[in-house]
């Protein structure tokens, strides 16, 4: 019997003949073939030949694929076996181009796009910027470094490091990107998220500054909350002057991260929230009227359940200065949510977030209260507070069109393992913020490819069947979390602040049982951008951005992309052509595309597809079942309307989500996702540079220019 086979990479992992039906059955369908029994006898064959042949060794995967071509062509299925030698070539090409990225074989599965990223900015370098680390490298460089963290409770750090291992290397789940280019190196902090609060002083805003420029130096980013320091042209005391108010001290925290990448590798971000009782609320709704003001920061205002209920009620309500906490003005309700909804259309800013309905969920009131959230708004903290994160990867848990339960269980203990880890691994920039850490240990276990799930179940995103799954996967997703979490404490204690947290107090959290835990929250959803990229997953909980589109990173790089779900099922339809994918690569979706299959069309829904309501369905479907929040954005056609933007923000508070952001397309002149033909309208030729006209120069597969750094990658 063969039990093992030798993957190119060198690990040896369980034989499984289903893997070379599929194979050999894909082949079959490329060139027609629709009969399975075919690729089921064939691979019979192959087994028995391997059995012959390899007695005592594991074939490897090469001399498995030799047998299969020898096998094809013995049997007479010459077009088979011809697109199956193709398939090969192809792959072997594909190696070739991986390994010229970074001048190393690559033994793993990521894509081009995701080295062109990891090189960018996750693989170790020498002093003069060369790759001195593999991809492969990387991912045992981490699972070897959090692993540690098990030797603090008499575990086996190597059983933990090869678990970690295989949950990276597969691309089932990753974690945050601090902790990708971190885990293992001198820097070693490896939490995302981080809170400062800000002091109504000149010491203490300054302070604040300095340790935000420590946390991006680490590759961190930052949320504040402006909301403790007084209006503009209020008294100062110490100085008989006056103040200058927060938007004057938002504009000098973003022009102090304009010169401090994350990590040295990426441009810092920031999240700033205003209290929509605070004097300056109107300034601050403004302040990035301009899509040149304040680049590096997201804003959103701080919404109150007060201030919710004037709105439906057409009332005045008080601002009020911090201070002195005394009543400065009032103001009507539905101006001032009007004004927000039409910043918000404008150009995305100010999101909102329901601070209330936050604080309601704060695990450890008796630490304080939640002002502000990291600056995507998924991950709500004290301040002198961090959070790390990480997501499955949900397009990896289909198998016989359903949703793989046993094994997603699995892999969730093993991610909640992880992250507790984490946490005893990283180096903390702060001591407050090392100390907050320490008592709550906030972890945030989320998703990604949430939108390949759908396609692969064939179930379309803007439906009531996918708003009942995404309830049905989170759920089990917290539970088996939750779980995790109540596992670890056994062993390892619990969370140091539990004794005062709302779960001492209030056991009902857990369906009436009493439960102890580890972690003060377990679930957060985030965007999961930069790691989505790495693992060719959609991002977050968003729909399909577009099924042919651009992403535009690191400091101007474009990476074009093709859903290969989308083109597997043309290929399966046998409609697949280069004709039909010169239409669809100028458009943002298939629904007016007639020679795309009904059935076809309506899985493959993208973001423009998908009505406002069932944007916010599935947000709030998801924070149901999430401790934390939940990152989403409601994508808009460039011509949508205030007041379908004001319907969606209106919606986002009667649905329970705590937040909500919208963005409309081609309302900033830099957006990261773009389609094709936006990108095309741009370029004026392959060998000189969009943005500032100077030549652009081949290397390795992208074109860079010399001058700006501008780059393009096919």
């Amino acid at each position: 019997m063969v039990n093992k086979i030798t993957k190119r990479d060198g690990r040896v992992v369980d034989f499984d003949k289903e893997k070379i039906i599929n194979a050999i059955f894909k082949a079959a369908q490329s060139v027609g073939g629709e009969d399975r029994k075919l690729a089921e006898d064939s691979s019979d064959l192959v087994v028995k030949e391997l059995e012959a042949k390899f007695k005592e060794d594991s074939p490897t995967v090469e001399q498995v694929q030799d047998i299969v071509e020898k096998i094809l062509i013995e049997k007479g299925h010459a077009q088979t076996a011809k697109a199956y030698i193709l398939y090969r070539k192809e792959r072997a090409e594909e190696r070739r181009s991986k390994a010229a990225v970074i001048g190393k074989d690559v033994k793993t599965k990521f894509s081009l796009n995701s080295l062109r990223v990891l090189k960018e900015r996750y693989l170790l370098k020498d002093d003069e910027g060369k790759v001195i680390e593999t991809p492969d490298g990387l991912i045992r460089r981490v699972a070897k470094n959090i692993a540690k963290a098990d030797l603090n409770y008499s575990g086996n750090a190597k059983e933990a490091e090869e678990k970690f291992y295989e949950l990276m290397v597969n691309l089932d789940f990753l974690p945050n990107s601090p902790t990708l280019m971190n885990a293992g190196t001198d820097i070693q902090q490896l939490a995302a998220c981080f809170v400062l609060p800000i002091e109504d002083s000149m010491e203490g805003i300054f302070t604040t500054l300095m340790h935000a420029a420590i946390i991006h130096k680490s590759g961190g980013g930052t949320g504040f909350s402006f909301s403790s320091l007084r209006g503009k042209n209020s008294r100062v005391k110490s100085t008989q002057g006056v103040a200058s108010g927060p938007v004057s001290f938002l504009t000098v925290y973003n022009a102090a991260t304009d010169v401090i990448k994350q990590g040295g590798k990426r441009r810092g971000a920031n999240m700033g929230i205003l209290r929509i009782d605070h004097p300056d609320i109107l300034d601050f709704i403004n302040c990035k009227e301009k899509n040149e003001d304040i680049t590096n920061f997201n804003i959103s205002v701080a919404l109150t359940e007060d201030f919710m209920k004037s709105v439906e009620n057409d009332e005045e309500y008080e601002l009020i200065d911090p201070s002195t906490q005394e009543v400065v003005e009032e103001l009507n309700a539905r101006t001032v949510f009007d004004l927000i909804i039409g910043g918000a259309w404008r150009n995305g800013d100010p999101g909102i977030v329901f601070i209330d309905r936050i604080n309601k969920d704060n695990p450890t009131p008796a630490l304080g209260k939640i002002e502000s959230t990291n600056p995507c708004g998924e991950q709500p903290l004290l301040p002198y507070e961090a959070c790390n994160l990480g997501s499955l990867n949900l397009g990896h848990f289909v198998k016989d069109n359903g949703v793989d339960w046993e094994r997603l269980k699995q892999v969730v203990h093993d991610c909640i393992h992880f992250l507790d880890n984490v946490i005893d691994m990283s180096r903390y920039p702060i001591p407050e913020i090392t100390e907050n850490v320490k008592k709550n240990r906030k972890i945030g276990l989320g998703v990604m490819g949430w939108a390949d799930m759908l396609v692969q179940l064939k179930v379309s995103y803007n439906s009531e069947e996918a708003i009942k799954l995404a309830e049905k996967v989170m759920g089990f997703i917290k539970k088996e979390a939750d779980n995790t979490s109540v596992e670890l404490a056994k062993t390892r204690g619990v969370f140091p602040a539990w004794e005062e947290s709302i779960y001492n107090k209030a056991s009902k959290h857990f369906q009436g049982v009493h439960m102890e835990l580890r972690n003060a929250t377990r679930t957060t959803i985030a965007p999961t951008g930069t790691i989505g990229m790495i693992a060719d997953a959609s991002g977050g909980v968003e729909p399909l951005f577009a099924l042919s589109y651009v992403k535009r990173v690191m400091d101007g790089q474009e990476l074009y992309y093709l859903d290969e779900n989308f083109k597997k099922a043309l290929v399966e339809s046998k409609v697949y052509s280069e004709e039909l994918m010169e239409k669809i690569i100028n458009k943002s979706g298939i629904q007016d595309i007639e020679e795309v299959p009904e059935p076809i069309r309506e899985v493959f829904v993208v973001a423009h597809d998908v009505s406002p309501e069932y944007h916010l369905k599935m947000q709030g479907a998801f924070q149901k079942f999430t401790d934390n929040a939940v990152s989403k954005t409601v994508n808009f056609l460039n011509s949508a309307t205030i007041d379908e933007v004001k319907e969606v923000y209106l919606l986002a508070y009667n649905l329970g989500c705590k937040g909500v952001t919208v963005y409309r397309d081609g309302s900033k002149d830099m957006q990261v996702l773009n389609f094709t033909k936006d990108i095309k309208k741009k370029k004026k030729s392959k060998d000189v540079c969009p943005e500032c006209n100077a030549k652009m120069v081949m290397s390795e597969g992208c074109a860079k220019c010399s001058k700006c750094g501008y780059s393009i990658c096919s």
